[in-house]
């Protein structure tokens, strides 16, 4: 069997499993009997997914099998930890199988195989102080005066902030490169704490759809699990009585979010504020106005848009 015709009978399993396929991806597993698929699944970075088992064999040992060799993939390509997004009344199969769950809302769970979760909260323990603490959420693609100017404003209103830069390597400016303006510019700011999300918000396994842009249905639940994530786990470790967030005038699904961000704090307590954007010469200063002037080669209107240490590393990258 060529490998478009196992794609094929992957995609036609899956799909009729109600699921849908996603043709990117790292690896796929398959089982089969007789010459017949009758399980599979996949996984795309750290995150499984597309797992689909012939009702035939339902209730065998298929789900572990594939696991288990998807498991060993991802381990092999350096993750230490795995996501599953599974409907809730799959959860126990999972957990039977050593999956954690994070979260659950509606028609969605969140589960992690791995170390995840308490080893980030341990590694990040000795920043953890008490009082009421704030948090931003940016993936600073790149850092623009108008991150810095929400998180002057936030800062001003806690006991401390922290500032989660989003790790995935999903943007044009590199994780490292991020973190690192994130740092130089707020480096004034003495109960500013700059951390990374690892994979616990706006993540390749929380909100995938933030990094394609798209509003949808699935969008919506991954909306959910993410900020449910952020509310029950992070913020009372953290200590975090509010989040501060820009106003989104660009982005729909990012303006989505925010109004999902202000319904589901709310529900666990945690303020949500929203601030008004930035403004430079008219417009609304934004990570993609900066990349699209970075683009041009425009020096002035990058002055005009992001901190010295971010416009000497476009300068330097142009």
């Amino acid at each position: 069997m060529t490998e478009d015709q196992e794609h094929a009978e992957a995609r036609a399993l899956i799909e009729s499993c109600k699921l849908r396929f996603e043709p990117a991806f790292d690896d796929l597993a398959c089982l089969y009997e007789q010459g017949r698929m009758v399980a599979c699944g996949a996984r795309a970075g750290y995150v499984l997914k597309m797992l689909a088992i012939a009702p035939s064999h339902q209730g065998s040992d298929a789900l572990g099998e594939l696991l288990t060799r998807l498991i060993q993939s991802g381990l092999a390509a350096g993750h230490d930890t795995l996501f599953v997004f599974t409907p809730p009344q799959n959860v126990p199969s999972f957990q039977a199988l050593n999956f954690r769950l994070l979260v659950t809302h509606g028609q969605a769970a969140l589960l992690e195989h791995g170390p995840g979760l308490e080893a980030y909260l341990a590694d990040h323990a000795a920043q953890i102080t008490p009082g009421r603490n704030g948090a931003v959420v940016i993936n600073g693609n790149p850092f623009t005066l108008g991150h810095l100017y929400l998180v002057e404003l936030a800062a001003r209103r806690v006991d401390r902030l922290y500032l989660f830069v989003v790790r995935e390597e999903l943007s044009q400016v590199p994780f490292r490169i991020r973190l690192r303006l994130a740092a130089d510019a707020t480096a004034h700011l003495d109960n500013v704490t700059v951390l990374d999300t690892s994979r616990y918000a706006v993540s390749a396994g929380t909100f995938p759809a933030y990094f394609l842009k798209r509003l949808d249905t699935f969008a919506a639940a991954q909306m959910q699990i993410d900020l449910r994530l952020f509310a029950q786990l992070i913020a009372p470790r953290f200590h975090i009585a509010v989040r501060f967030a820009g106003a989104e005038p660009l982005c729909p699904t990012t303006a989505a979010y925010n109004l999902v961000m202000a319904e589901v704090l709310a529900e666990h307590g945690i303020e949500m504020v929203e601030v008004p954007r930035l403004e430079a010469g008219g417009q609304p200063v934004s990570a993609s106005r900066v990349r699209a002037a970075w683009r041009a080669g425009d020096r002035a209107t990058l002055k005009d848009l992001v901190p010295p240490a971010t416009l000497a590393y476009l300068l330097e990258e142009n």
